[in-house]
């Protein structure tokens, strides 16, 4: 792992993105990226992480004792507190927005505020509208684990925003975004997709931005719009994309692979589960012409037209223009939405006839 992570601070290209089965070792990664880091800048924090520890920094306090009458989190002190006081509530508010929350919230700060933020209480979307200075506080409410996810996101992607901590700070080096989509709904992993978007969009030529995943349909989705969207040009010559995998007692980097996108049996079984658990997303449509145009380089083709016509469908220019459509819609900002009956339908019969032509075995 140490050596993945070696050979990933040596990479030149400042964008990458990072593909792994559950289990395989993404946290681990971070980790050691982090310390291989800190080797490197004199045993001192080169960047700014975000992954399993980084959620761990927000605890509850449920007041058991007190019957739960000021239930907060607690943040616990790392090495970014110094930086907090460049964050301001409406910072965060800003960031939250596209999530669309049902929640409010406040800051305290340690007594002494160069210490960081203490606590951060919860509220009802509109309890703390229009309350006056002197007016009590409405009693404390607990989040979900989604919205909580959300919040620590956004959190940190104001945190990302601190000129100390990006500008001329000690860790303005490289960010390291491990899984941000774990407990999140599908229209939120599409925000969370966006907000990263902004992000890459901002430092991808000044800072090195590491973001790993297991999950397929982020994955798949954020790769297509940084190699195949609307900015993809500006980005080219700034990314790879790798695909982390066990082999035997091992674990292996594997790309980066620039010429077609290698993840084809996961994509077919994530389609295969949305038909069989009737859950056809308009998100789909961007998978299904990820493995099209795969194919379609596998047979030297320009157009992947060209594979549905070879498995049967006589309109093909028809629906190649609907699936472009679907999968671009709205250039690459639509929410998950249910697609119309007709479309679903369209998903089915090009599965189907992929299936049907080429014998792809997808194993459990």
């Amino acid at each position: 792992m140490n050596d993945i992570a070696k050979r990933l601070i040596s990479n030149d290209k400042n964008i990458n993105l990072v593909y792994a089965f559950n289990g395989t070792g993404k946290t681990r990664l971070s980790v050691a990226f982090k310390d291989e880091s800190k080797a490197a800048n004199e045993g001192n924090h080169s960047g700014v992480y975000y992954n399993a520890y980084s959620e761990d920094l927000f605890i509850w306090d449920n007041d058991i004792e007190n019957g739960e009458l000021d239930q907060k989190i607690l943040v616990t002190k790392s090495s970014l507190n110094e930086y907090h006081s460049g964050i301001d509530e409406l910072k965060i508010h800003e960031k939250l927005k596209p999530f669309k929350p049902k929640f409010d919230f406040r800051f305290e700060y340690y007594p002494n505020r160069p210490e960081g933020i203490q606590y951060i209480r919860f509220y009802g979307k509109d309890e703390l509208t229009d309350l006056k200075e002197e007016d009590p506080l409405p009693t404390p409410r607990k989040i979900s684990r989604g919205e909580q996810q959300a919040f620590i996101w956004s959190f940190f992607l104001a945190l990302y925003d601190v000129e100390d901590l990006t500008g001329t700070g000690k860790q303005e080096g490289h960010f390291f975004i491990d899984d941000p989509v774990s407990s999140l709904d599908d229209h939120n992993i599409f925000v969370t997709i966006s907000s990263l978007m902004d992000l890459v969009d901002k430092y991808y030529k000044t800072r090195k931005i590491i973001v790993t995943t297991h999950h397929i349909g982020f994955f798949s989705i954020f790769a297509d719009w940084l190699t195949r969207g609307e900015k993809a040009s500006k980005y080219k010559d700034h990314i790879d994309v790798f695909k982390l995998k066990k082999n035997n007692d091992s674990i292996e980097l594997l790309g980066p692979r620039k010429e077609v996108f290698l993840y084809h049996l996961e994509l077919l079984k994530t389609i295969k589960e949305a038909i069989d658990d009737d859950a056809i997303l308009v998100y789909h449509f961007a998978l299904l012409r990820q493995i099209l145009e795969n194919i379609a380089s596998f047979l030297g083709v320009r157009n992947f037209s060209f594979v549905l016509k070879e498995i049967g469908i006589t309109e093909e220019e028809k629906l190649a223009q609907i699936v472009n459509i679907m999968s671009h819609k709205t250039v690459f900002r639509y929410e998950f939405t249910e697609p119309v009956p007709d479309n679903k339908e369209d998903i089915k019969r090009i599965f189907n006839g992929l299936m049907a032509k080429y014998n792809f075995v997808l194993h459990a």
